[in-house]
């Protein structure tokens, strides 16, 4: 496996301290690298040969190649650790990353330098977060091979060696629903707590929201209890203007994606034909959150727009959906009408916007005005109930 000692001293600030521990904290969205040996020996002999790996090219940058087709963003903003001079959007090579990024027991440290009980990870760009890349391969049988090795690994060498520390999520083939929904099944009986689903399929080439084409998909989740986990771009990035600073503009948009999507996903009405069924937004914070709860009512009780439901949307969106924030200094203010119970924290290690090694620190800056058993449910309890995942014996605060 890489190394980063080489380039230790150059690229990393020295290594951080543990943090003092106020909080116990589950955070729900964390990201794995997808380490070069993912895919080593796990598809069919026929098939071994095409699968997803790390090349390197002439001007030393390593990428994914898979299907004709090459993926650059290696890392995908993997900076944990980095000292600030030196961040690029994008690691060019693992060395340039913490090995935290890959290797689980390396992971497990940072968690404990950060003060973090349990993580539930997202993939990586190589999966375009949510398994789209494999779904849309041009041989089905190749994609569906690999998005099965994807979770045998996540299951076997992320998860198995550390249970207590991981939450389970995997990917799915979203490209022909009857297998999605067994891979759903098989997955969960296993121990895998969530699904990562693209958050607006209709803009990556699938059946939109509102189609019964996900109806094997969706009561696969809500009959296994398998959270559906919708991450922030996972259907690509907002609409840029020409000339625009796309990057700057994009993080901005990342709520008001995450609004969008909600929205649609409520309207869809999956969650009244399946009233079990569990949906966490992912890395979009929750500014919006009262705003959207406001303008549902608004329909029902002003407007006269809604469909005629029995159960008031907003209602179905505190009973079905959960939501994740770094920390929304302004909003959080807003808990009680979206319902501390819905809320959860995240740390989106390794990315720029994390808030590793410091989440402690940060938490209590900006939230240590909140009462504790509001912070208990926030940061560790509605997590440990969503996705049924065990507290450690003393709970803090």
């Amino acid at each position: 496996m890489v190394s980063n000692r080489g380039v230790q001293s150059e690229l990393f600030l020295p290594e951080p301290l543990p943090r003092d521990v106020r909080y116990t904290v589950i955070s729900v969205d964390d990201h794995l690298v997808e380490p070069p040996d993912m895919f080593a020996g796990r598809l069919p002999s026929s098939l071994q040969e095409s699968a997803p790996k790390i090349v390197e090219m002439p001007n030393g940058v390593q990428v994914w190649e898979f299907d004709g087709n090459f993926f650059t963003q290696v890392g995908m903003n993997a900076v944990a650790g980095r000292r600030p001079e030196t961040v690029k959007v994008e690691p060019f090579r693992f060395e340039q990353m913490r090995p935290g990024c890959w290797d689980i027991e390396a992971r497990v440290k940072d968690m404990d330098i950060n003060g973090v009980w349990a993580s539930l990870n997202f993939p990586s760009m190589i999966t375009g977060f949510c398994g789209r890349v494999f779904s849309q391969a041009s041989d089905p049988s190749l994609g569906w091979a690999v998005t099965q090795a994807w979770n045998d690994w996540l299951f076997e060498e992320w998860y198995s060696p550390h249970p207590e520390r991981i939450i389970p999520l995997g990917i799915t083939f979203l490209t022909d629903p009857g297998l999605g929904a067994s891979e759903i099944r098989r997955n969960a009986a296993r121990g895998f707590r969530s699904v990562t689903l693209p958050e607006r399929p209709h803009r990556i080439g699938l059946p939109s929201i509102f189609d019964d084409y996900w109806e094997p998909i969706i009561r696969a989740c809500a009959e296994t209890e398998t959270v559906i986990s919708l991450h922030v771009g996972s259907s690509g990035m907002a609409d840029f203007p020409k000339g625009s600073p796309a990057l700057q503009l994009g993080a901005t948009l990342f709520g008001e994606m995450s609004l969008t999507a909600c929205a649609e996903w409520v309207w869809s009405g999956w969650a009244l034909r399946f009233p079990a069924l569990k949906v966490a937004m992912s890395e979009g914070g929750i500014g919006w959150v009262a705003m959207l709860i406001d303008r549902l009512d608004n329909i029902i009780d002003r407007s006269g727009y809604g469909l005629g439901w029995d159960v008031r949307p907003a209602d179905v969106l505190r009973r079905n959906f959960w939501f994740c924030t770094i920390d929304d200094p302004s909003t959080i203010e807003t808990r009680h009408v979206i319902g501390v119970e819905n809320i959860m924290v995240e740390v989106d290690y390794p990315h720029g916007d994390g808030t590793w090694p410091d989440t402690q620190a940060v938490i209590e800056k900006y939230w240590g005005h909140i009462p504790d058993f509001e912070l208990r449910m926030m940061c560790s309890g509605n997590a440990a109930a969503l996705y049924r995942h065990p507290l450690p014996s003393v709970v803090l605060p």
